[in-house]
């Protein structure tokens, strides 16, 4: 399933259902709305450990979610509450798990400790028609181990708990590649993934479920911004830290850039970094992001891989914000997907 928060765009959520993803990890009501309306004959399941009860209420009576996560016994309760004690659903225990391989952490604001899924486990299959164990290893996992190790803590779950399983959900954490980050090959994500599913003491019928986000949009679309002014190696350019360029400020992701000139530039590249439009100093993207060292006002400069979490955590603030999209036939400037046939992929090119 597609985890719709890495980027909510209907225009891809389109794309992914015509290409066969046609079950969604929605965190929220409004993903749930969005989705439903978007693709009526989707499957949405509501993997946010913690759901507002009304939430959860609609989810059911009105858009037909069935799926849903929890990790205490209190939003058991609530669930079954909301669902009117509903018979009909597949509940996911979502355990905590290492993010040590991850290069942004989800290991500590939800997941049931391993000394406490015993008795959640055993209360969730006395109230579910189905249920499921789902985990999250973190955004950008960089080896498959991150998967080995918490398929161990399934297997340490199920033996504890002594419960039938029917769904092992291994969550997102996929990774894509960006300068100085380059993950393996995802099929040895996969390989060690499913290795590990089948020597899990679970049923013969039971499914194997992922919910990756990064890896099936982060090369989506690029960003085209201009330089409004030079400083020696800082460039001031019109988006940044609150805008499309979130992880590059703030945890300091650096994406591939390409100077748009014509005839293209011959100069030898140098690093720079990046100030955002804004008034604050924290509007900065220190990279380093190579590029010609004869760059200057006026120029535009294509900042890739944004597909994934860019236009999602956009902002207007400072009254910065207004873009145009463009959508082109072109190669990601980046791709862990390059040796499949048919490379080519449509992508939107957001310019500022």
């Amino acid at each position: 399933m597609y985890a719709v928060k890495a980027n909510p765009s209907p225009d891809l959520l389109k794309i992914l259902f015509a290409n066969g993803i046609t079950h969604f990890d929605v965190a929220s009501l409004g993903e749930v709305r969005l989705v439903a309306e978007t693709l009526p004959d989707a499957t949405l399941c509501f993997m946010h450990p913690v759901k507002a009860e009304e939430a959860i209420k609609e989810a059911y009576f009105e858009h037909g979610v069935r799926v849903f996560s929890l990790d205490s016994l209190e939003e058991l309760s609530k669930i079954m509450r909301a669902t009117g004690e509903a018979s009909d659903l597949t509940r996911c225990v979502r355990l905590r798990v290492s993010s040590e391989h991850s290069k942004l952490s989800l290991a500590s604001k939800f997941g049931v400790a391993p000394d406490e899924a015993k008795e959640l486990l055993f209360a969730a299959r006395q109230a579910a028609d189905a249920l499921g164990i789902c985990f999250h290893v973190g955004s950008q996992a960089m080896t498959p181990e991150a998967y080995a190790n918490a398929m161990e803590r399934v297997r340490q779950a199920i033996v504890s708990a002594a419960v039938t399983v029917d769904v092992v959900d291994v969550g997102g954490g996929f990774p894509s590649a960006y300068p100085g980050m380059e993950p393996p090959a995802l099929e040895r994500y996969f390989e060690t993934i499913h290795r590990a599913f089948e020597s899990l003491p679970i049923s013969y019928s039971a499914e194997l479920w992922a919910e990756p986000g990064r890896a099936l949009c982060a090369e989506y679309s690029s960003l085209i911004v201009r330089v409004e002014r030079r400083r020696g190696n800082e460039l001031f350019i019109n988006d940044g830290a609150y805008g499309a360029l979130f992880d590059a400020a703030h945890i300091g992701w650096r994406f591939p850039v390409a100077l748009l000139r014509e005839p293209e530039s011959t100069v030898r590249d140098m690093p720079f970094s990046f100030y955002g439009p804004t008034c604050d100093d924290l509007d900065h993207m220190a990279g380093p992001f190579l590029l010609p060292a004869d760059v200057q006002a006026g120029d535009y400069i294509e900042i890739g891989m944004l597909g994934a979490y860019g236009a999602a955590l956009r902002t207007g603030f400072n009254g910065f914000g207004a873009s145009e999209t463009i959508v082109v036939d072109d190669e990601p400037m980046i791709s862990l997907y390059t040796d499949l046939p048919e490379a080519a992929v449509s992508a939107n090119v957001v310019k500022l």
